[in-house]
């Protein structure tokens, strides 16, 4: 007996289970089976339709996965389905947020008279095209992308060159992924620019003569990391970030929605930079000036003084050895506490780290940075090597970002101030809670957005964004949030204490009604 879960496994579809289970339900449909199992002789008989290569039957195949009601008519939301369906099997993530908008196109396209459906020869003369002709429609068709998913997916190709197939493969990721890669390429051309600048610099300097590679690595990374420091602050001013996606075109360009992921590769480059500046310092250059004769010390005098350093705790102990170490430190802590194996508390519960990790410890060590900003100041002003002012430059590079975060966090607050009215809440099976609450006046939002919310009585310095979803013609905001972590799961409590147990003869949720005046059942939540 082979399990539905585990068809898409056994057919070579591995990867994309909830399309490969989309297709064991068509072809269980058309056969009139309900069971979510298949015996030997069925599995033959599904694998003989899904390995004839002819485009009608795949087409077919294709449809009858979306015609759930078998009335041989797509309408908009199966449309909708069909586009996420080939997006998530290509890996084509972009196409698949942007469902909406190629499911009008499509609409537009193949139903001009507004029936509000098409039928298979609409989606046929859609898909009866190769990749190839895909790509050629390209400059005439916003639809083209998709329509090569679906292709790909359907129309059996006749190019057996792997070559040609691999390079088709990486014009399509080039395509899905443009805005990405420019972005991740500047971003590691500054990098390397600025390493490379501040190495030539100390390779050309005194204390070349002493440290060596060592001074003009430590200085390299250190310019990458104040320019990290400064830029790490930037994907996390969302405000700022709505703001100019709203309001200008660089969202065209720029993938704003890649926010969080650019801030977690720009911590990441943090991370090696703190390695190779602190690395090369401690290990390397602070031994070799120790143990320097006194011929080579005599350059190093107008910085570390006439006498030489007595001991390694001499570096230790000054302001930029301190100040250092305290901030590694603290980092090292924000950053293994960020990860997701500790952010979404997923250690044992016989693990004694279980109790420090989870959100939030996340979110209170992610509050450290407060403290490793004004370190880094002091640090950049009590370097050795480095006297005049002007060449100083760490509070230059973190001067704007830290008044834009400071900006963003002053809005947040006035914000906050926002209190609203729990006017219903049901807790679901399948730890699910949902709240209906009032709507803030001249509170305006659209379909798709999020909001930030926050309970006193879980924590009151948390916050966390959960997407609306009441309409936005509703007099109520409404939200749906899934237990999946210790805040979720303590909001969830909190509520569940004043939800009431479900009468004789109602669905097994717990429910409560807040509203004043509300008495009558049937304004209860389903």
């Amino acid at each position: 007996m082979l399990l539905r879960s585990r068809f898409g496994k056994c057919i070579g579809m591995e990867g994309s289970d909830e399309f490969a289970m989309q297709m064991f339900d068509s072809l269980a449909r058309k056969r009139g089976m309900v069971k979510q199992v298949l015996t030997k002789e069925e599995l033959k008989d599904f694998w003989e339709q899904l390995s004839d290569q002819g485009f009608d039957n795949r087409l077919q195949t294709f449809f009858d996965m979306v015609d759930k009601n078998a009335d041989g008519r797509i309408t908009s939301e199966e449309v909708k389905e069909i586009i996420a369906l080939s997006a998530s099997a290509n890996k084509l993530s972009k196409i698949k947020e942007r469902a909406d908008e190629y499911t009008a196109l499509i609409m537009e396209e193949l139903d001009p008279n507004n029936l509000g459906y098409i039928e298979l020869e609409d989606l046929e003369a859609l898909l009866l095209q190769s990749p190839s002709e895909a790509v050629a429609r390209s400059t005439t068709t916003h639809s083209s992308k998709l329509s090569k998913a679906l292709s790909m997916k359907l129309a059996p190709s006749n190019d057996t060159s792997p070559l040609r197939r691999h390079w088709q493969e990486f014009l399509y990721f080039v395509e899905e992924n443009w805005k990405r890669i420019w972005v991740m390429t500047l971003w590691i051309s500054i990098c390397i620019a600025l390493f490379i600048w501040k190495f030539i610099q100390y390779r050309n300097r005194a204390v070349f003569h002493i440290m060596g590679y060592c001074v003009a690595t430590a200085k390299g990374a250190a310019e990458t990391l104040k320019f990290n420091m400064a830029l790490v602050l930037l994907p996390v001013c969302r405000n700022t970030i709505t703001w100019i996606r709203s309001k200008t075109k660089i969202g065209a360009v720029v993938p704003f929605n890649d926010n969080i992921n650019f801030h977690k590769v720009i911590a990441a480059g943090v991370a090696v930079g703190v390695a190779l500046h602190a690395g090369a310092h401690l290990t390397c250059d602070f031994p070799l000036l120790l143990h320097a004769s006194d011929a080579k010390y005599e350059p190093m005098k107008p910085f570390f003084g006439d006498k030489r350093p007595p001991n390694y705790w001499w570096f230790v102990k000054g302001t930029a050895g301190w100040t250092g170490i305290v901030m590694v430190v603290l980092m090292s802590i924000a950053f293994v506490l960020a990860q997701p194996w500790f952010r979404r508390n997923k250690l044992k519960d016989t693990n004694p780290l279980k109790k420090m990790t989870g959100f939030n410890a996340f979110w209170f060590t992610h509050h450290l940075f407060a403290i490793v900003y004004a370190l880094l100041i002091v640090h950049g002003t009590s370097l050795y090597l480095t006297k005049e002012w002007y060449k100083k430059s760490t509070w230059m590079y973190i001067a704007y970002p830290v008044f834009l975060y400071s900006c963003e966090r002053i809005v947040r607050l006035f914000r906050s101030h926002d209190a609203v009215k729990i006017q219903k809440v049901a807790v679901y099976p399948g730890h699910v809670l949902a709240l209906y609450m009032s709507k803030p006046t001249g509170f305006r939002y659209r379909s798709g957005q999020y909001i930030f919310i926050n309970c006193r009585a879980v924590s009151p310095y948390e916050w966390h964004p959960f997407s609306i979803t009441s309409a936005p013609g509703d007099n109520y905001l409404s939200v749906h949030i899934r237990t999946r972590g210790d805040w979720t799961s303590r909001l969830r409590t909190v509520f569940s204490e004043a939800c009431r147990p479900p009468a004789e003869g109602e669905s097994g949720l717990l429910r409560a009604d807040l509203s004043r005046g509300i008495t009558d059942s049937n304004a209860r939540i389903p």
